[in-house]
């Protein structure tokens, strides 16, 4: 269980979806459930590969009616969200599911995507931002494919070791899987 939720009573959340299709689905349920159970707004925003993604995983069409208030990646800060990020008018930003490449790129200070720059921005303020890396520990791990398929893949040493070193940064809590969403923004499980 995640100890340290947003609080408060409305949250305004920025949800940033990476180009992973490892706990992409497994994440979207559980954010559609959260938004339509509570009174957290969210601004989804979605980077070119994470794009990609979704229209392989045949949602695409789904994110843009479940979440009106969706932004697609033009540039490193195009649409501009890092500005409100940064000043607080959002209570959290959330990067889920996070890809190895996004996770290496943030470990190493590089700000050259919508997503990464979002998160050296907010990291600059005082929002606090949660990330949902999926290579999180050795060895192997199931997913699945667009068509529902069991999949089995092996964790990189590195990715795994660009997580850990995520989870020492300041102002990021590594979320270590999509039900710890629950906790974060304070809405009670189905």
């Amino acid at each position: 269980m995640v100890s340290n939720d947003i609080g408060g009573n409305m949250k305004r959340i920025a949800w940033g979806i990476t180009g992973s299709g490892d706990l992409i689905k497994e994440t979207y349920d559980i954010m559609v459930e959260i938004k339509n159970r509570s009174d957290v707004e969210m601004m989804v925003f979605i980077s070119r590969e994470g794009e990609t993604v979704m229209k392989w995983y045949r949602m695409w069409n789904t994110i843009k009616k479940d979440f009106p208030d969706f932004k697609k990646d033009g540039g490193p800060n195009s649409p501009f969200i890092a500005g409100p990020l940064q000043v607080g008018h959002y209570d959290a930003l959330i990067i889920a599911p996070a890809t190895a490449n996004t996770v290496a790129k943030i470990v190493c200070g590089i700000a050259d995507t919508l997503v990464t720059n979002a998160v050296a921005q907010t990291a600059k303020g005082k929002t606090p931002m949660y990330i949902l890396p999926v290579d999180q520990k050795r060895g192997t791990v199931e997913t699945y494919s667009p068509e529902g398929r069991v999949m089995e893949l092996k964790m990189r040493e590195i990715d795994v070791s660009n997580t850990e070193k995520l989870a020492q940064m300041e102002n990021i809590t590594i979320i270590r899987n999509p039900e710890e969403l629950y906790d974060i923004l304070g809405v009670e499980k189905n």
